[in-house]
Formats: C-alpha cells, sequence, structure tokens
C-alpha cells in the first residue's frame, strides 16, 4: 500500500509539475502577444475594407449628382435657346441646389480619403511590427527550448532534477525487491535440492534416483582415490588410465575396463 500511495504521489506531483510550466511557459505567452497582434491588424484590415466601402459609395453618389448638374447646364442652355428664360432660370436654381448638396458629399469624401489613409498607413506599420515580432518571438522560442533542453541534460547528468528524488526511491525499492527475489529464488532452489520441498514436475521416484546418483558418484569418486593411494605405493607407475592420446576426452566419465 504504500509503494502505491507513493507512486499515486509521484504521478501526481508530476502532472502539477508539468502544468504549472505550461502556466508558466514564456512560448505560449509569445504566441498569445502574437495571436493578438494579429487579431487587431485584422480588425485594422476590416476598417479600411469598410471605409473603403463607403467612400466608394460616395464617389457613385458624386458621380450621378455630377451627371445631373452638367445635364441641367445643358437644359438651361437649350431652354434659353428657345427663347424660354423661365425654364433656364428653373434648371440654374436645381443646379444652385444641387451644388450644395455636391459640396457636402465633397467634404465627407475627403475625410473618408484621410481616414483610408491613415488606417492603411497604421495598416502597413502594425504589418511590419507583427513580422519583426514574429521572427523575435520564434528566435526567443527557439532559444528557450534549446536552454530548457540543455538544463534537462545537465539534471540528468547531475542527478539533480526535480523528480530524481523521486526516481532514487524508486531505484532503491527495485534494488530491494531483486535482491528479495534472488534470495528467495537461492533459498527455494536449496529447499529443492535438499527435499524439503516436493518437485511437483518430476517423474515419479525421481528423488530415489537422484540419492542413488550421488551414490554412485561419490564411490566413483572413493575408486579413483584407490586408485591414485596404489598408484602411488607401486612408485608412479600408471594405474591403467589413458595419457595424452588425442581421444582421451572419450573416456572421461567412463568407468574403467574390468
Amino acid at each position: 500500500m504504500s509503494d502505491t500511495n507513493a507512486r499515486m504521489r509521484t504521478i501526481f506531483r508530476t502532472k502539477t509539475a508539468k502544468a504549472l510550466t505550461r502556466m508558466e511557459d514564456p512560448r505560449d505567452a509569445l504566441d498569445d502577444s502574437y495571436e493578438q497582434q494579429v487579431k487587431l491588424l485584422h480588425q485594422v484590415r476590416q476598417a479600411v475594407a469598410e471605409v473603403a466601402t463607403a467612400k466608394k459609395r460616395i464617389e457613385l453618389q458624386g458621380e450621378e449628382m455630377g451627371a445631373r448638374h452638367r445635364r441641367l447646364g445643358e437644359q438651361a442652355r437649350e431652354a434659353m435657346e428657345q427663347g424660354r428664360e423661365d425654364l433656364a432660370r428653373a434648371a440654374l436654381q436645381r443646379r444652385a441646389a444641387l451644388e450644395s448638396q455636391v459640396t457636402k458629399l465633397q467634404v465627407q469624401h475627403g475625410s473618408l480619403q484621410e481616414q483610408t489613409a491613415a488606417l492603411q498607413e497604421r495598416e502597413r506599420r502594425l504589418a511590419e511590427q507583427i513580422a519583426a515580432f514574429r521572427i523575435e518571438k520564434e528566435t526567443m522560442k527557439a532559444t528557450y527550448s534549446a536552454s530548457e533542453a540543455q538544463v534537462r541534460a545537465n539534471e540528468a547528468v547531475a542527478g539533480i532534477g526535480a523528480n530524481m528524488d523521486d526516481v532514487g526511491a524508486n531505484l532503491d525499492r527495485a534494488r530491494d525487491r531483486v535482491a528479495q527475489m534472488q534470495a528467495r529464488a537461492q533459498a527455494t532452489g536449496d529447499l529443492l535440492s535438499s527435499g524439503a520441498l516436493q518437485d511437483r514436475t518430476a517423474e515419479p521416484d525421481a528423488d530415489i534416483e537422484r540419492q542413488l546418483s550421488e551414490l554412485a558418484s561419490r564411490s566413483d569418486i572413493e575408486r579413483h582415490i584407490a586408485a591414485l593411494k596404489s598408484e602411488k605405493a607401486d612408485g608412479g607407475r600408471s594405474s591403467g588410465m589413458a595419457g595424452d592420446a588425442p581421444d582421451r576426452w572419450l573416456s572421461i566419465g567412463q568407468a574403467p575396463p574390468a
């Protein structure tokens, strides 16, 4: 249970640290600032388009009024030619009233033209500023990422990372478990060899066969000891064992001929 709690604490601290890192990451702040500037540029461009549309409407109205102004002048001239001074006077009066409207339209058109020029200049400067900021932003992000990678590498080499204590604790627990498992394996192996534990996978009566094999091995050792003693008593004469013949290995472990 304690190991589980320790792992849960480690996971929680890791996730919390990652969340705080994301909140404090200057790269995110730079991206947010860039997005805000891009939105502002979009708004300026929208304003330029709206002002340009309004200016175009005024220009169309001015063209219509200009055409009517010319037509009234022609009508006044034609009326005078026809001897209708009254009609000529009426046409000129209407043209004078139209000129007043055209004058107001010209003022609006000039104002919109100034606004358009100012907005276009602001758009140009803002676009240049955003382009420069984007270059600086990407440079700063790359520098931060490289520095962050270097810090992590240095901490990993020096073992001073924020989670190195947890890593060390996990490593110590793993070492303890490996040692416990090794000791258990050795103990169960000894018990199995001594017969205290029964091998469920062995064949029936395998324990008797194992003991007989051990007796035969000990008997063979005693026989060789006796042969060596006899050889020593005979003055070092050969006991019948093969010498340095190339095929000597074929007789290793074989019983000597009767």
